[in-house]
């Protein structure tokens, strides 16, 4: 039986009646939204030691320091840092050994008079687990998603609420914390891209795995982490950037992942409207594809997150299974050019009609929508393993039906064929890497890019066992230690949608 979730008002009272959370309120934006509901409830007196707005931007300035954008992380934090700290200052000696401080914030552009801003905030917690215990920290980027800025106003307290809950009572288990933001709320009311837990209590919590979770559980269609695991907030990333993006399964990260991917910046970059030291590029993954095998296998997401890290790329993990959502998704940060690269095996699939047919326009509405912002294809060629001949976008096999629309596409260079790539690389296929991997086959390395062999080899990723460096690349590396990873099944090749 699925547990009952408290109400809102349930929640504002049971924190209120615990007598070891006191601390800070600080909102600006939207009002007093989330306060609003612990003195509506009763018994406010016992947990809250200020609450305060400060609207005027000379006001927040003189209070929290100089900041260019107010509705930003750098102000959530520097909100967070002063009314902590004064918590701290005035109160730890009178009664720092019964009281478990917090400080709660949120800076927040909601729905103004004219509808023609973006509805988005940031909101977080500092707080202490326990009296006297070393701080710990969640913070959140949250889009308000209805129509009505009352409605949205309700829906940020209801949150706010939700993520003060979470912090205190169940920050020993994050998953169940992330599921209960929207507690007496729905996915079509606010969006959560982000998350960031920190601090004492969450010391064993990987926030690439909690990106995950928003997208799994459905919370956003989308969570973006860096090379170093830092979790980031898609819009501060994408804003006003040209984007390159190589969907893959990245199981491992091969040779010919990284060859597709320079070859396509090369020809990116060389864009007369690509300012080149501005572009973006992420690796994509799919819901679909971490889910082929049924359900997400964490020790897999996380292997395929550490060899992606080791080449130093961005990652994008989506629930957009169709390039032209992807699309969207992506033009919704930015009007400068956009492109996805991939091999001429998927181009080929993009052009099956079986996959619009939940489209009443079929492909031709997928296709408008795809390209309609002037999105191009950069295509990696694919060779047939037999004859040797390769598969372009100049001789690909096309159903007759569509061979006029895919000319089209092809002559606006909607469609473009990539020339500056490796030949040496065309014989590399990620489901047979992963195959030797697991069988033990010492040559997998002279397929994968050296760092991502050394950290496949350290950490015993995808079945990994000790081998003897045999190989020209294994005997450059040394000898990998005994591998503690289990054995995973292979999973097919990167989704074409």
């Amino acid at each position: 039986m699925p547990t009952e979730r408290p109400s809102t008002d349930r929640k504002a009272l049971q924190i209120n009646l615990d007598p070891r959370r006191y601390g800070s309120f600080a909102e600006i934006g939207a009002g007093q939204e989330v306060v609003r509901w612990f003195f509506r409830v009763g018994a406010a007196a016992g947990t809250i030691a200020k609450s305060m707005s400060a609207y005027d931007m000379s006001v927040s300035d003189a209070i929290y320091g100089e900041c260019e954008r107010y509705v930003c992380r750098q102000r959530l934090e520097d909100m967070l840092t002063r009314e902590h700290n004064l918590n701290l200052e005035r109160l730890k000696e009178e009664r720092g050994d019964t009281t478990a401080f917090f400080a709660f914030a949120d800076t927040v552009s909601a729905r103004n008079y004219h509808g023609t801003n973006e509805c988005h905030g940031w909101m977080g917690i500092r707080f202490q687990a326990h009296p006297r215990d070393e701080d710990s920290q969640i913070i959140l980027h949250v889009r308000m998603l209805d129509h009505e800025n009352a409605a949205q106003q309700e829906a940020l307290g209801i949150i706010g609420v939700n993520l003060l809950y979470g912090a205190f009572f169940m920050n020993h288990e994050p998953d169940l914390l992330i599921e209960s933001l929207l507690d007496n709320l729905s996915t079509s009311r606010i969006e959560i891209d982000m998350i960031e837990f920190s601090g004492i209590a969450f010391r064993h919590v990987d926030n690439r795995v909690m990106s995950l979770r928003l997208v799994q559980l459905g919370l956003s269609k989308a969570a973006m982490f860096g090379a170093s695991g830092e979790v980031l907030q898609p819009a501060e990333v994408l804003y006003k950037k040209p984007i390159l993006v190589e969907r893959g399964s990245f199981r491992p990260v091969t040779h010919v992942n990284m060859d597709m991917l320079s070859a396509a910046q090369d020809s990116f970059r060389a864009l007369d409207d690509v300012d080149a030291d501005q572009v973006v590029t992420l690796a994509e993954i799919t819901m679909k594809n971490l889910q082929a095998n049924g359900k997400i296998d964490l020790k897999d997401f996380l292997a395929r997150a550490d060899t992606l890290a080791a080449c130093g790329l961005t990652v994008l993990i989506s629930d957009y299974f169709e390039y032209y959502r992807l699309a969207a998704y992506l033009s919704q940060y930015t009007k400068k050019r956009i492109a996805i690269t991939m091999g001429a095996g998927s181009l080929a699939e993009l052009f099956d009609e079986k996959y619009y047919t939940q489209l009443d326009g079929g492909i031709l509405e997928s296709f408008g929508r795809l390209f309609k912002n002037d999105l191009k294809l950069y295509v990696y060629p694919l060779q047939n393993r037999e004859t040797g001949e390769l598969s372009t976008v100049q001789n690909l096999a096309i159903a007759p039906e569509l061979r006029k629309l895919y000319d089209y596409l092809v002559e606006k260079r909607c469609i473009e064929q990539l020339h500056s790539y490796n030949p040496e690389h065309l014989k590399t296929f990620s489901r047979e890497v992963l195959k030797m991997i697991q069988a033990g086959d010492q040559e997998w390395v002279d397929h994968v890019p050296a760092e991502v062999a050394s950290v496949i080899k350290k950490r015993g990723f995808f079945g990994c066992k000790h081998q003897a460096p045999e190989s020209r690349l294994a005997a450059m590396l040394g000898p990998a230690p005994i591998s503690m990873g289990s054995s995973i099944n292979a999973a097919t090749m990167s989704p074409v949608h």
